[in-house]
């Protein structure tokens, strides 16, 4: 049995667990809907507020995509239930980030000749605590990580001066330069 995929999922109160014919599951909470089409090998049951993952044999496409599911379903109610959160710090002279319309666009200034302006897909909200700190919030888990890359990409940490964006809490190898040798 798989470690992961053998264990319950619990159910909180005002989240809803909606399993169809065609294997899709549906996850209603506070904070959204999300849904997660499942593999007809695997079968998902929900009785008394626990969702519970099984596989039809031991067959090892069978046990990988047995863990893989119960994540993403338990990821589905985690994210309805409290969300996720990226934060990105950006290090440098003048880098600034400031969230516009509530939290629905982002505007960037990052050392290019034009600001960086980025939409936030459907259900994903930005934050800006201070000017160099920006925090993405959302219930897809999977859509916070990808935007947060996205915006790391536009102008990742150098190794030499340590400018850029990177992810709060990142370690950045540091290089020593040219001014080191002799």
């Amino acid at each position: 049995m798989s470690r992961i995929g053998r264990l319950p999922i619990h159910v909180p109160a005002g989240v809803t667990v909606d399993i169809d014919d065609a294997n899709l599951v549906t996850v209603k909470g506070p904070k959204g809907t999300l849904s997660q089409k499942v593999d007809p090998s695997i079968t998902v049951k929900c009785d008394a507020g626990v969702v519970t993952v099984e596989r039809h044999s031991e067959d090892k496409d069978h046990r990988a995509k047995h863990g893989l599911y119960r994540a993403l379903i338990h990821n589905m109610v985690v994210g309805v239930t409290d969300g996720f959160t990226k934060t990105l710090e950006m290090v440098g002279t003048g880098y600034k980030a400031k969230a516009e319309n509530s939290g629905k666009t982002l505007n960037i200034a990052i050392g290019f000749s034009h600001p960086v302006v980025l939409e936030a897909p459907e259900g994903i909200t930005f934050e800006t605590p201070n000017d160099t700190t920006m925090v993405i919030k959302g219930a897809n888990k999977q859509q916070v990580g990808n935007l947060a890359a996205d915006i790391r990409a536009i102008r990742k940490p150098e190794p030499y001066l340590g400018k850029g964006i990177k992810y709060q809490g990142e370690h950045i190898r540091r290089k020593e330069g040219k001014t080191g040798k002799k």
